[in-house]
């Protein structure tokens, strides 16, 4: 099968490669999955840049965690009726030592294979994954948020397009922050009821302006420590703080009292750690929106399984819009 794979960490152009290698063999429990498509978040980019200063797991890592495409074969104690079955695929890269999913094939646990309805494409289905389960455990992890008000930052970015139609959806107000005009149109059309551009706006006024000065229920935090100020200025008494990402500042200096005066929570969300069950009631939460047509995706930028270095490239830039994606061959 094609596949793509670094055996070092570093810059995409310089480590990414891609070639032959033999099709993964199905174990007890997983499924083979033929990909169509494969997804790329930030955790893909930042453990193949070496960003976290760990070890590579293997000699030679096969990159992306999120896929989409269909069951080729079973492994023991698999329904056979689940062959042929469309599926989005979640952490790919858990099964073997630098398994992944930018490849023709994968094997993932079945567990981590959900339906994908015939009326949605592999694109969407591709871009599921990490941010689909993220944003569910950062919106439910204490409960409904029904009547709720809930300030989403980086309101364009993948986990708070699906944060804000999961919260919307569970019945709560949702105000989000955004850097440009474009992207504040993007977070109006997943259902944001305010939007406020923290490039030209005091977003903790803002906040306070929209809320009768009573802060939010919750914070749904891409970037907490570039963030730290706004949020313990607008979390309400015993509000909760989801954080998932703290890429500009990933070793923050906490003001404790400024949170502990408030009986503030602070959650920290890791979408590569959920439990069977977490990962289960979110997968169907998010099947059954899709199968009723109630999601609206980011819009896909894709290229071939041969371009992979220029697709990490483009979501590092962070130039490129929307969701960006592999296309296996």
């Amino acid at each position: 099968m094609k596949a793509a794979w670094y055996e070092r960490t570093g810059a995409p152009h310089d480590v990414l490669l891609v070639g032959d290698m033999s099709v993964p063999e199905v174990g007890p429990g997983e499924v083979l999955v033929r990909v169509a498509m494969s997804g790329i978040n930030p955790h893909d980019t930042k453990k193949r840049a070496g960003w976290l200063g760990r070890p590579m797991p293997a000699m030679r890592i096969i990159p992306h965690a999120d896929a989409a495409g269909t069951i080729a074969m079973v492994g023991p104690g698999v329904p056979e009726v689940r062959v042929g079955e469309r599926v989005w695929v979640v952490r790919a890269d858990t099964v073997r030592p630098g398994s992944g999913a930018a490849a023709q094939y994968a094997v993932v646990p079945a567990k981590h294979a959900f339906p994908l309805p015939d009326t949605v494409p592999f694109e969407t289905g591709a871009s599921l994954g990490v941010p689909g389960l993220t944003a569910h455990r950062a919106v439910f992890a204490e409960g409904p948020v029904t009547g709720q008000t809930l300030l989403i930052t980086g309101g364009a970015g993948a986990v708070a397009t699906y944060a804000i139609q999961l919260a919307r959806w569970n019945g709560a107000r949702v105000l989000a922050t955004v850097s440009s005009p474009e992207k504040a149109a993007s977070a109006r059309a997943m259902g944001a009821d305010e939007v406020i551009d923290y490039r030209r706006q005091d977003v903790a006024a803002e906040v306070l302006r929209l809320t009768g000065a009573q802060g939010v229920d919750r914070i749904i935090e891409v970037d907490f420590g570039s963030n730290l100020e706004v949020c313990h200025k607008v979390i309400r008494p015993g509000g909760v703080i989801a954080a998932y990402s703290s890429t500009r500042a990933p070793e923050p200096t906490l003001p404790y009292y400024a949170f502990a005066a408030k009986g503030v929570t602070l959650h920290f969300i890791q979408g590569m750690l959920l439990t069977d069950d977490m990962r289960r009631v979110a997968g169907r939460d998010i099947n059954a929106l899709l199968a009723r047509g109630l999601l609206q995706h980011p819009a896909p930028f894709t290229l071939p399984l041969a371009r992979i270095a220029d697709a990490h490239a483009a979501l590092e830039s962070g130039t490129v819009a929307g969701k960006v994606l592999v296309a296996s061959p």
